[in-house]
């Protein structure tokens, strides 16, 4: 009993420090768009989750354990480390370094659009399974879901005996990452280049979106009608609000044929 509360008040201390400056500073999880990367952060929580395994193993072994002997024989408690636990380590982050690589080299040859970071510094966790258009995206949720579900179970099973060393899971656990894993990153390759709506403004009668993979073709409908559209020097899109101009609407963008997430506007009070 003693030895699990040891765990977890170590887990929260090496956990705590490391949430609090991601909150306070998200850059390092997210991507190129602002919004929190699911692959960075999935990466991330993998990384901290066996740096506590092995801190935790350690410490009990120079404590209650014995010493250094325990740490050795075919049996010892790190036995299944190269097995079990680096392939757990090795999905999340062959998803990471390939969804980057996949990413920048479709954005780099426009079959991507990624908009620009949004000027805020609130991180919503639901940007973990959504699109870039703020819908859920069922691959990400399915690579979040098990992901999360593995690590509980990783957890559960280490707190009820510490002394047994990183617990003794099959080795095909690994597939509980590294399959989902797989569907993430093919789910990067295939996804379209859909125009995604930021923001919407409206100034002196001309309504303005802003967003990413909008192109000259691009048109905006302002529910359901279509309006004369251009592209402005920064790449947004303007439009001639029509008379009389409704106080609230629909706005929904439409690029190659492709058409993005619908966008509410409504004046502030």
């Amino acid at each position: 009993m003693l030895s699990a509360l040891f765990a977890l008040a170590l887990l929260a201390a090496l956990a705590g420090p490391i949430g609090r400056r991601l909150v306070r500073h998200p850059g390092f999880v997210t991507g190129r768009d602002g919004r929190l990367s699911t692959s960075t952060t999935l990466a991330l929580a993998w990384t901290v989750l066996l740096l506590w395994l092995l801190l935790t193993t350690l410490a009990y072994g120079l404590t209650a354990g014995g010493g250094t002997d325990w740490f050795r024989g075919a049996d010892g408690p790190l036995s299944n480390l190269t097995t079990v636990y680096l392939p757990l380590l090795g999905g999340p982050y062959t998803a990471l370094i390939a969804a980057k690589t996949v990413v920048g080299m479709r954005v780099e040859h426009g079959s991507m659009a990624k908009p620009a970071p949004k000027d805020t510094n609130r991180r919503p966790l639901r940007d973990l399974i959504a699109n870039d258009g703020g819908r859920t995206d069922l691959v990400d949720l399915q690579y979040v879901a098990l992901s999360a579900v593995t690590m509980l179970y990783v957890v559960a099973f280490f707190v009820a005996d510490v002394g047994g060393g990183l617990p003794k899971l099959p080795t095909e656990m690994w597939a509980l990452t590294g399959a989902p894993a797989g569907a993430y990153l093919l789910n990067k390759m295939a996804a379209r280049a859909t125009p995604v709506i930021t923001r919407v403004s409206v100034a002196d009668g001309l309504l303005v979106v802003e967003g990413g993979g909008f192109a000259d073709d691009s048109r905006i409908e302002l529910d359901g009608s279509v309006l004369a559209t251009a592209v402005t020097p920064t790449g947004a899109l303007e439009a001639p609000l029509p008379a009389p101009a409704p106080a609230a609407f629909t706005v929904v963008v439409t690029t190659r044929g492709l058409r993005s997430d619908p966008s509410r506007y409504a004046p502030a009070a």
